[in-house]
């Protein structure tokens, strides 16, 4: 067992939900293996092989299976690459750089470099964000256009190790339930099997509890490529309030969406990140 699971059971459960997710998958897909220093890792591809590439980062106790549904919109028009991050529970490396340095941005690095991409759009939605956003500071020469959703790194961060700690001490199902819907967000019927996800993965995942590195106000100043940036306006993780407050400030050319009575769970956007590449491709 890896030590990010908190059992063996609950290592097999999310493995055996994610394959169910990745045979369900909506379009065509190839299923990559990448090599780096931070082990192996694991990335979903789909769309035509000669379209414009898109890297896609989930959040933090989640894999590629979040972006099912919004990558087969994007591959319509682009070649994308949905990419597990290391450390979470996907079918990447268990290994977790720490996020205050330079080692996730290198690990990217690797992964852009085996699959053969130099520059690409990249989308990243919460922890996915912040390593997104974090790459573009750190390599803007490789990113043509940033999309985030419900980023870390931008407002303050509104909770602390509410994942690993409020979760696991909850009694019953209907509080963990509860816990869940209020982290997300989520709470309509149709939300039913997101939200059956997420109590599954977090009753046998550990996740990192660290709190994400701000990103200075230069270094926001310094993104001149495309950029949208999308917040729900009840995110219980993190201020959107602040978020929007610094996007407008300090990177006065991003498009910036706020989304009213959601939570930190953004779901369904591919459409609108489908428009805003075509417009960043020009």
């Amino acid at each position: 067992m890896s030590a990010i699971y908190r059992s063996p059971a609950g290592e097999r459960a999310i493995r055996d939900r994610y394959r169910r997710d990745l045979d369900a998958w909506p379009v065509p897909v190839e299923h990559r293996r990448v090599p780096t220093r931070q082990g192996e890792t694991f990335v979903v591809v789909c769309g035509p092989r000669d379209a414009p590439p898109v890297v896609l980062l989930h959040g933090s106790g989640a894999n590629t299976s979040a972006w099912r549904e919004d990558a087969a919109v994007l591959a319509r028009r682009n070649r994308v690459h949905c990419v597990d991050l290391v450390g979470e529970p996907g079918l990447s490396a268990p290994s977790r750089p720490p996020l205050d340095s330079d080692a996730l941005s290198a690990w990217l690095d690797e992964v852009l470099d085996g699959l053969g991409i130099g520059g690409t759009a990249l989308v990243g939605t919460s922890l996915g964000g912040w390593v997104a956003l974090d790459h573009a500071v750190r390599r803007p020469e490789r990113i043509r256009a940033l999309a985030l959703l419900c980023p870390g790194g931008l407002g303050r961060q509104t909770t602390e190790r509410i994942l690993a700690a409020l979760l696991p001490r909850l009694f019953g199902a209907r509080g963990r339930r509860r816990s869940v819907r209020a982290v997300t967000g989520l709470r309509d019927p149709e939300d039913r099997e997101v939200l059956d996800a997420v109590q599954e993965t977090f009753s046998g995942f550990r996740p990192r509890t660290e709190r994400l590195p701000v990103f200075s106000d230069d270094a926001l100043r310094g993104l001149a490529m495309p950029t949208l940036v999308i917040v729900g306006d009840r995110d219980a993780m993190f201020d959107s309030r602040g978020t929007v407050r610094r996007v407008r400030a300090l990177v006065p050319h991003a498009a910036v969406t706020v989304l009213p009575g959601t939570g930190h769970a953004i779901l369904g956007q591919g459409e609108t990140l489908s428009a805003f590449l075509a417009d960043a491709a020009g």
